[in-house]
């Protein structure tokens, strides 16, 4: 699996705080390693396609190309006709955006309540989206989160019922650590995905203490650089990691730092993450 950076209006990068989107992708590249982004939407209000397009330049010349164009949660299962289609329009304005930033997805939410009514008018309404998508080779992920797409199945449903091959998921592993049974939850959902936000929280940096530790006679001599990795503390990351590669998956997976730790909140959540990765490749 290959990092990649979810690139939110919050995420701690001095230059995306001065406005200096352009710069971003280098800055991804070089600081922290990763080659690939997942872009908000918020971060592109106003941008036409001129702006949109030297983004990508950016990104491309960086070597950190955007892929996934993310937007949360629009009322397309809405009982309101004029709301519904506000919200068909905007996908629509999304996808064209997307192809331009050189994204293969779009990822989205899907707003609505949890009833068959509200079914049917989401699956109507992302057929309309996904074959705008199709004509630009993009894929439509939908973005699990409340009510209508709270229930793994349901949301398996849903992609079944829109149809095609290019509508599938965008799991996000802090909505997972919420369920029952979050490692379940992924494995319904990931077969689906082209996409996965690793989002993260809060670390506990055990640092040095753990390197200086003298292994147990017997135990594994890597275990000390093992712990040495920043342990995330608000759920368990490593089981969640697991779970996604226990299916099989081979995508990306976008680190999404959401704690208040600064750009070192994005570094522990690169270690942490490739060091759970590298417990999975280790068997």
């Amino acid at each position: 699996m290959l990092l990649t950076l979810m690139l939110t209006p919050s995420t701690p990068i001095p230059a995306l705080k001065r406005g200096k989107l352009e710069a971003i992708p280098a800055i991804v590249r070089d600081e922290f390693g990763l080659s690939g982004l997942n872009v908000s939407s918020a971060l592109l209000k106003g941008a036409d396609r001129a702006a949109l397009a030297s983004f990508r330049d950016a990104a491309d010349r960086a070597g950190c190309a955007c892929l996934v164009l993310v937007e949360p949660a629009l009322p397309l299962a809405s009982s309101r006709k004029a709301q519904a289609q506000s919200a068909i329009d905007r996908s629509l304005r999304l996808v064209e955006a997307a192809g331009v930033l050189g994204c293969n997805s779009l990822a989205m939410g899907v707003d609505g309540d949890t009833s068959d009514e509200a079914f049917e008018r989401a699956v109507d309404a992302l057929r309309e989206v996904a074959a705008a998508a199709e004509k630009r080779e993009l894929n439509v992920l939908i973005s699990p989160g409340k009510g209508l797409t709270a229930e793994a199945e349901r949301v398996t449903e849903l992609i079944k019922r829109v149809g095609g091959f290019r509508v599938g998921t965008y799991p996000d592993f802090e909505v997972a650590s919420k369920v029952a049974d979050p490692v379940a939850y992924l494995r319904r959902l990931v077969p689906y995905a082209w996409a996965v936000s690793a989002a993260t929280r809060e670390f506990v940096d055990l640092g040095e203490e753990a390197l200086e530790a003298e292994p147990e006679e017997g135990g594994d001599d890597d275990l000390a650089e093992l712990l040495a990795a920043p342990q995330h503390v608000t759920y368990d990351l490593d089981a969640l990691v697991e779970a996604v590669a226990s299916v099989g998956y081979d995508g990306t997976l976008a680190v999404d730092y959401r704690g208040d730790a600064g750009t070192l909140g994005i570094r522990q959540s690169c270690e942490a993450l490739e060091s759970a990765l590298a417990r999975v490749a280790g068997g």
